[in-house]
């Protein structure tokens, strides 16, 4: 399907372009009649006036697809000097700089009109966080009666229009066609999650957020990012002049405050500071309510310097979510909203798919036991996750982890050993093992996971189960078997409907597998010597 695009299109001459580029040359017809109504860098999605930007890729380079985007109706080309050597003699303009991706955001943002600049865009970046704070900030605007657009992991909402997101962040075209249609249909602000690869590959070049905010760091993609310094460097990369009118950093964690002082020391983008601990100093301070880990006050000075005092609640489970929703209340708060309406709109429960996400059981099954889905897919975010669930869990915590093939192979013992730390079962199953062998992927997992149990003296049992819904299944089995007051965290996939195997996507949903496993544990349970034997087990894989 292709992206949402403004309509009708915004015509513009390609001459506009090339003063753009003003280091760009010009291979082939000059096309000074010639006029573009919307650009794209795949060539399967090219429309009759559109701007085909050939980039080198990791495997193959786009002007290879030159022909078929032309044949299409592509009006021009841009490219880069290894792109023109592989073009045949062109038959429409093309032109040429010599990093076209570097270029693209500009180009995309003059194509469709600036729509960046006739919104108030908030971007969130940081390794956990990012979907359910952007959640909070678009529930609370919609409450309030603000139209307002979401562009992340999960889907893309334009008003009551929404469609399922590829990637977190797309690609430059895409983000500023979706800001023209948002502009276009009289949206006022957009939230927008920014990742790492999204700064690195310059997808939002050309945007300048209204708001910049920064969640959290903790090791993730080391896959694409070299150490853990490229990451932070690539994340902070948001939070310039270029890029944000405002920054609001989240200084729970050293690298919040490490960004924090950077952006303090350079002093070019205004800076506010949040923290939910005691012993950091900030300009807002979340303080969690010694009767109820849920409610907390916020507090801190308003845009006008008057102090602020804020009573509000997390409708989502865990100490992590008290920062986002504390976090999501300052973002608010910075775009201009009055302190009592943020206090009553944030209360509004925003339903993140897949995040803490809570699996129900039949009605009138009390044996059932909780189960929650959650989109932890690092060891922090792991961690996270059981830490809010342990305490509120009087039975057995089984949890059900896995790691994707293709993707930063350090942290995959480190993610067993975080499941191993809370758990009393740990279910060690398929994520996306894409081209990878998913058993050498297990493998790695469940070493960090004994490894744990043999530190907390084997008081931790280990399955591999292979095949996801069969985890599922026996992890919801093993629960109910253990008694009352079980809880099931199913963690890595969360709002995911697919998953990859050997290059191939199946159907597959996390909370589908787990109500199906939940019915049949109903309908046929498994005798209790089998399901109790993952629980028995002391650090040993059961047989």
């Amino acid at each position: 399907m292709s992206p949402l695009r403004p309509s009708p299109p915004r015509s513009l001459p390609l001459a506009k372009l090339s003063d753009l580029l003003a280091d760009a040359t010009v291979v082939g017809p000059r096309g000074d009649s010639a006029v573009v109504t919307g650009v794209t860098l795949d060539s399967r999605a090219v429309l009759p006036g559109d701007l085909y930007a050939a980039l080198p890729g990791a495997r193959t380079h786009g002007a290879k697809f030159a022909g078929q985007a032309v044949a299409a109706g592509a009006v021009a080309i841009l490219t880069d000097p290894t792109g023109v050597d592989l073009l045949a003699r062109a038959s429409v303009p093309v032109l040429v700089v010599a990093d076209p991706r570097a270029a693209l955001g500009a180009v995309s943002a003059l194509i469709y009109g600036e729509g960046a600049q006739q919104l108030a865009v908030v971007g969130l970046t940081g390794t956990n966080g990012k979907t359910t704070t952007a959640y909070l900030i678009h529930s609370a605007l919609t409450a309030l009666g603000h139209p307002a657009g979401l562009i992340g992991t999960v889907e893309t909402r334009i008003a009551d229009e929404t469609v399922a997101s590829i990637r977190t962040t797309p690609e430059a075209p895409d983000v500023h066609a979706l800001l023209a249609v948002m502009a276009q249909r009289g949206l006022d602000f957009c939230v927008m999650e920014v990742s790492s690869h999204a700064l690195r590959q310059h997808r939002v070049d050309g945007i300048r957020y209204a708001v910049a905010a920064f969640t959290n760091l903790s090791q993730d993609h080391l896959d694409f990012h070299a150490d853990m310094e490229d990451y932070f460097a690539a994340k902070a990369e948001l939070f310039t002049p270029a890029r944000a009118a405002r920054a609001l950093v989240c200084v729970d964690d050293a690298w919040g405050r490490r960004l924090a002082a950077q952006v303090a020391r350079d002093e070019a983008v205004p800076l506010t500071t949040v923290t939910t601990r005691p012993d950091v100093a900030a300009d807002w301070t979340a303080r969690v309510a010694d009767n109820d880990p849920s409610r907390f006050t916020l507090t801190g000075r308003g845009l006008d310097g008057a102090p602020v005092e804020l009573a509000l609640a997390s409708a989502l489970p865990g100490d992590f979510n008290i920062a986002n929703t504390a976090l999501a209340s300052v973002v608010l708060l910075l775009l201009g909203l009055s302190p009592a309406s943020v206090a009553a709109a944030i209360l509004t429960d925003p339903h993140v798919p897949g995040r803490m996400e809570v699996v129900a059981s039949a009605p009138g099954d009390q044996e059932a036991p909780r189960v929650v889905v959650d989109y932890a897919h690092s060891p922090e975010a792991i961690r996270a996750a059981l830490r809010a669930l342990r305490p509120t869990t009087p039975g057995r915590l089984v949890v059900v982890t896995g790691a994707g093939g293709d993707r930063d192979r350090d942290k995959r013992e480190a993610m067993g050993a975080a499941a191993a730390e809370f758990a009393d079962l740990v279910v060690v199953t398929d994520d996306n093992p894409r081209s990878e062998d998913p058993a050498l992927i297990r493998a790695a997992v469940r070493a960090g996971a004994q490894g744990t149990a043999r530190a907390r003296d084997s008081r931790v049992a280990i399955l591999e189960v292979g095949d996801r819904a069969e985890a599922i299944r026996a992890a919801v089995a093993a629960a109910r078997a253990a008694g009352p007051g079980a809880t099931v965290a199913v963690l890595g996939k969360g709002h995911e409907r697919g998953q990859e195997i050997a290059g191939q996507v199946h159907p597959f949903d996390d909370r589908v597998e787990a109500r199906a496993a939940l019915d049949a544990t109903i309908a046929a349970p498994l005798a209790a010597d089998t399901t109790a034997a993952g629980i028995a087990t002391d650090g040993e894989d059961p047989a």
